[in-house]
């Protein structure tokens, strides 16, 4: 073998023998990606989400960390994996020059026996160098009642004092009353879904809200929180038995199918008690009162051949669209419907009519016998991404659009009353931010313009507590001026 094969082969196996060295001074630290690790609420008895942080090494030379382990006040509760093996106490770790490592973090809390969440902070220590640092852990522990597959055969009533974490379903009886007391929270797991045969009463109130939503807390990445993530849960079912069901400052998100009102399904076992008079009974199925339904995979509300009465209510964010109406006899009186839905292409309109009249050009009879949908939509605002509305021409329907601002372009008829046309509402919804705020920009023209003649009792204050007034503005939310900086 020649001199010069054995030179070029040395020189090509070198670079894969250098060591670059481990560095010893103190003063070379790792960097960490975050100072406190924030879990989150975390119910109790079941395990967390993973989360993560990144330790970097800025330096020229290979970093060794003598040891990582969990110390603090909880240590025992958590569980670590670091560079893709799990433990609670490691040595040796090494991260390259430049390169950096990943630490995953998980958390299973015990009961704490207390109605609000308890803490349960922990720290991991990474000595390097003779050096430690640390990086802090934070968890808070909620109790929660767990149901599943519970029918309540009796009148129920449901708390404040812990969230309720239903799996599968909770169906309320025919015959039977859920009343939800302020503050209440409904947590529904995957799949889980509420079934009403007999009645709901939510009685949230501006500071006491009840809550219905899906059981995963904390953020889906960075900042984004699972609040506005559909497809969580089934979603609240209405029966053509239910009856008097009143729901007051109740938030709804994170649905499948959101809330639907069936007043009528054709050869039915509960048909018999529908065509008793449902589609045109002087009292409507459901009376909600201040809610805000949104986030939902399809429609955020659905009534087919059932009454809904809805006072400033917000209705956002539904992939099929917003509200669909199918027969039945409704009142819309100071709501938002807002659509800035961000998980595919909307399927549908805001506002979805069906079962209008006889004519095809606004909707063929459903076949079903029951009279055609009659509705009243006053104060409104209906403005969003998509479409506004199923039918421009209601001509000889029973469907009147009074003093509402409307995406689109038109003028004003028999049915379209004193309404503002194409105007922008300017909500401050940033969609492409993550924000979802129907609340009213100072230069809104929807600001002072609703008619106070058609303001419904039940309007006087909004969800925020803040009084109407005699100069009211449309849509659901009174403007608050913003507050002066200084």
């Amino acid at each position: 073998m020649s001199l010069l094969f054995l030179a070029l082969a040395s020189a090509f196996l070198l670079p894969s023998c250098i060591e670059d060295g481990f560095t010893d001074s103190p003063s070379d630290q790792p960097v960490f990606s975050v100072d406190t690790l924030h879990m989150g609420v975390i119910f109790t008895g079941e395990p967390s989400p993973t989360k993560r942080f990144v330790v970097h090494n800025p330096h020229s030379k290979q970093l060794s960390i003598s040891r990582i382990i969990f110390a603090g006040d909880h240590p025992e509760y958590f569980r670590m994996n670091v560079d893709g093996i799990s433990g609670h106490d490691f040595s040796g770790v090494e991260i390259r020059a430049k390169d950096s490592i990943f630490v995953f973090v998980e958390t299973t809390l015990p009961e704490g026996g207390a109605s609000r969440p308890l803490d349960f902070d922990a720290t991991i220590e990474f000595t390097v160098n003779g050096v430690t640092s640390e990086v802090v852990v934070e968890a808070q522990g909620q109790d929660v009642v767990r149901m599943r597959e519970v029918i309540l055969e009796a009148d129920t009533r449901f708390t404040a004092e812990k969230p309720y974490q239903i799996f599968d379903s909770l169906v309320v009886a025919r015959g039977a009353v859920l009343t939800l007391e302020a503050g209440t929270q409904l947590c529904f797991h995957d799949g889980a879904s509420l079934v009403v045969r007999g009645t709901l009463l939510s009685e949230g109130t501006v500071d006491m809200p009840v809550n219905l939503s899906g059981d995963r807390t904390g953020n889906v990445v960075a900042d984004i929180s699972f609040d506005i993530m559909s497809r969580q849960w089934t979603g609240m079912f209405f029966t053509p038995t239910s009856r008097g069901n009143v729901l007051r400052h109740t938030d709804i998100r994170n649905t499948w199918q959101g809330v639907a009102v069936t007043g009528y399904v054709p050869e039915s076992e509960e048909e018999d008690a529908v065509r008793s008079g449902t589609a045109d009974a002087s009292e409507p199925v459901l009376t909600m009162i201040n809610c805000h339904l949104h986030n939902s995979g399809d429609l955020v509300l659905e009534a087919v051949h059932a009454g809904v009465k809805a006072v400033g209510c917000e209705f956002g964010e539904g992939g099929g669209g917003l509200v669909y109406l199918q027969g039945g006899s409704h009142s819309f009186n100071h709501c938002t419907f807002a659509n800035y839905y961000l998980f595919s292409a909307l399927g549908g309109p805001s506002v979805w009519l069906a079962h209008v009249s006889a004519e095809e050009k606004t909707g063929a009879d459903d076949g079903s016998g029951l009279p055609y949908i009659s509705a009243e939509f006053g104060n409104c605002i209906i403005y969003g991404n998509g479409t506004d509305l199923s039918h421009g021409d209601l001509t000889g329907t029973d469907v009147y659009f009074r003093r509402c601002l409307l995406k689109s372009e038109g003028t004003d008829d028999d049915n379209f009353i004193n309404c503002l046309w194409g105007e922008d509402p300017l909500y401050y919804t940033v969609r492409e931010d993550y924000l979802f705020d129907s609340r009213l920009k100072p230069e809104s023209p929807a600001i002072g313009a609703a008619d106070p003649a058609l303001t419904l009792p039940d309007a006087a204050i909004d969800a925020y507590g803040l009084a109407r007034g005699t100069a009211p503005d449309l849509g659901a939310y009174v403007f608050m001026p913003p507050a002066e900086e200084e």
